[in-house]
């Protein structure tokens, strides 16, 4: 049993070490003075969104782009709050071009049902997803823009970070997303790429057309921008990239309790089966295997059935190689004073990624109101 811990210990050590060296391989993009010309289609789903939209709106007001080239699509999703009317009251006292239209469903996953239904009216070349709960910086535009000018590309990946707040349940899912930033950059470093989030991610209207959107898996109810990801890299894998920039963070809300983030990482989880990426498969399995065998080596050594020095050594190895590409993926989002939580978080999260995978497996969940099955 210590040498199958020991044989999975250094091939995840080869892993993270992995994206150690391709989190560097990436360059960090640096925004220049050109003239901008790149049009964009901005789509936003939303769902009952009346406490976030408000701070969206105000970020949207605030890009620093010439409001002619992009236009900003709402896709309401069967909210029954107020978010259409607090879009609709602001609407009319700004001149940025915005329209909201309402989902058609045809899936099991009402948020590709909005992306296509949006996409299909978009006027521009250049499609940008994100979420109703974010915060979009004053230069986002300006950055694709620049980065799409000096780059031969069809879609691009963008870094995305919660909010920081003082309490552990926050920095807990802070580190987890940092953890997946890294991971996310990383991949593209080694021309492995096998991540990205919706909530900042762009690609061109006539790349999705082209490879007929989100067909093929519509009937898992999430993961509209890993799937897209993989068809775009089986298809044109040189036109897909990275951008490395601070002024391209979007910022997003954690989940305020942990019944809510259970079900958010369990929805996360449940497409993980679906996926067609070999090596994304194959960094699943490891992440998974180093955590199940660091809560199997405790577990057992309580009744002294492994011996206890190896399963902390085992944890303590775990830990040291992550805290390095956390590290480096706080000090690019400009966030290294909230690692003082990585100590704990990192003790309590081989139990809560296992805890997770289970519930994935062997249970549906339930998101904004609606249940889906696995």
């Amino acid at each position: 049993m210590v040498l199958i811990g020991i044989t999975i210990t250094l091939t995840y050590l080869f892993l993270i070490g992995s994206f150690v060296y391709g989190f560097d391989k990436i360059e960090t993009f640096k925004l220049r003075d050109i003239p901008v010309k790149t049009v964009f289609s901005v789509i936003i789903p939303f769902r009952n969104e009346a406490e976030n939209i408000p701070n969206l709106l105000k970020s949207i007001e605030n890009l620093n782009y010439p409001k002619s080239l992009f236009e900003i699509i709402l896709v309401n999703d069967e909210s029954d709050d107020h978010s259409v009317e607090i879009i609709s009251s602001w609407h009319q006292n700004s001149n940025t071009k915005i329209r909201i239209i309402q989902n058609q469903r045809s899936s099991n996953s009402p948020k590709k049902d909005a992306l296509t239904t949006a996409i299909k009216e978009a006027k521009n070349d250049w499609i940008i997803t994100t979420d109703a709960d974010c915060i979009l910086p004053k230069y986002w535009l300006n950055t694709f823009d620049a980065f799409i000018q000096q780059n031969q590309t069809f879609c691009i990946a963008a870094p995305v970070t919660y909010h920081l707040e003082t309490n552990f349940l926050n920095r807990f899912q802070w580190l987890d997303i940092l953890s997946l930033q890294g991971a996310t950059i990383g991949g593209f470093g080694i021309k492995k790429p096998f991540l990205c989030n919706g909530a900042n991610f762009a690609y061109k209207k006539d790349l999705f057309l082209e490879l007929s959107g989100f067909e093929g898996n519509t009937n898992i109810a999430s993961g509209d921008d890993l799937f897209f990801l993989e068809k775009v890299i089986k298809n044109h894998p040189e036109k897909v990239h990275y951008l490395k920039s601070d002024q391209a963070i979007v910022k997003t809300n954690a989940e305020p309790s942990w019944k809510q983030l259970m079900s958010q990482r369990v929805r996360w989880a449940a497409k993980t089966t679906a996926y067609k990426n070999v090596f994304g498969k194959l960094a699943g399995v490891l992440v998974f295997l180093m955590n199940f065998w660091i809560v199997t080596a405790l577990i057992l050594s309580i009744f002294s059935l492994f011996p206890f020095k190896t399963a902390l050594y085992l944890l303590i190895i775990k830990c040291s190689i992550d805290f390095y590409i956390i590290f480096k993926t706080a000090h690019f989002f400009n966030q290294v004073h909230a690692l003082k939580s990585y100590i704990l978080g990192c003790v309590i999260y081989p139990f809560f990624s296992v805890y997770v995978a289970s519930l994935a497996i062997f249970s549906n969940y339930s998101w904004k109101g609606r249940t889906f099955k696995r």
